[in-house]
């Protein structure tokens, strides 16, 4: 799950992989804005068949609580 998203993460920003962490924050460390990180969660639910809650999505913050949310939701 975690490389997956990773793989997503750098359609997105100009970021390594192996930049990104559990750890890395999206908007502070990886360079998200708020359009771009919209638009990644829809790419999410297309690619993984997935639905995120957007009261959900509001309070991921760092790669690891997506991959935990993410892995909550299959």
């Amino acid at each position: 799950m975690f490389e997956q998203l990773v793989d997503i993460i750098c359609n997105y920003v100009e970021i390594e992989q192996e930049d990104i962490k559990p750890e890395s924050r999206f908007m502070e460390d990886l360079g998200f804005t708020s359009f771009d990180f919209m638009s990644m969660l829809g790419e999410i639910e297309d690619e993984m068949d997935v639905e995120i809650e957007q009261d959900k999505a509001a309070d991921i913050r760092t790669v690891g609580e997506a991959v935990a949310y993410l892995e909550s939701l299959k």
